[in-house]
């Protein structure tokens, strides 16, 4: 759980009008997209932590350390993604009954929409919510003429088979990361 010093360096930037909506798949399921704001940087924070636990558990430190270490980082992507991506929609995925579940991070811009940012709680993933949200955007890229493209690590090979799935193409290799790209 993160702690109660973690503080927002940057806020997020208020509701968008021309965010994306709730795909109806999803609403049907009792899910919804809302706008984040400052006080949800706990659980998001807790949900980057579940994305780098596998990590974590090789590394010799004491849990506090690592949990420092943890919320330091998170932070730090944080500000990179509001510095890099100001005009973005950040948006809190969640049920009616569990809360948040996930948080995805979208620009709306030609020529290509951009998933900045797509996570789960690992009770989520491979639920299916996943590949809706990014169909979604997908089918919302194709209207207007637009396509799509991510970053992911080439150390998740989940991720990178199911957005080959969705009909993502490597583009390129840029360090740690593959660059993917989808055009309607």
């Amino acid at each position: 759980m993160a702690s109660a010093s973690l503080r927002t360096p940057a806020p997020f930037p208020g509701e968008r009008a021309d965010r994306m909506q709730t795909p109806a798949l999803l609403a049907e399921r009792g899910f919804f997209l809302r706008a984040l704001c400052d006080a949800d940087m706990p659980w998001l924070c807790d949900l980057y932590a579940s994305t780098r636990s596998d990590e974590m558990a090789w590394a010799p430190w004491p849990d506090q350390v690592k949990r420092q270490f943890i919320e330091q980082q998170f932070l730090l992507q944080h500000q990179h993604y509001l510095g890099h991506h100001g005009e973005a929609s950040f948006l809190a995925i969640e049920h009616r009954n569990l809360g948040p579940v996930g948080n995805f991070y979208l620009l709306q811009t030609p020529p290509e929409h951009l998933i900045i940012h797509i996570s789960l709680l690992p009770k989520m993933r491979g639920s299916g919510l996943g590949s809706a949200l990014i169909q979604h955007t997908q089918a919302d890229a194709a209207a207007l003429g637009h396509g799509v493209r991510l970053h992911v690590l080439t150390t998740n090979t989940r991720a990178h088979a199911l957005y080959e799935r969705l009909g993502f193409i490597t583009e390129a290799s840029e360090g740690a990361h593959l660059s993917m790209h989808w055009r309607p």
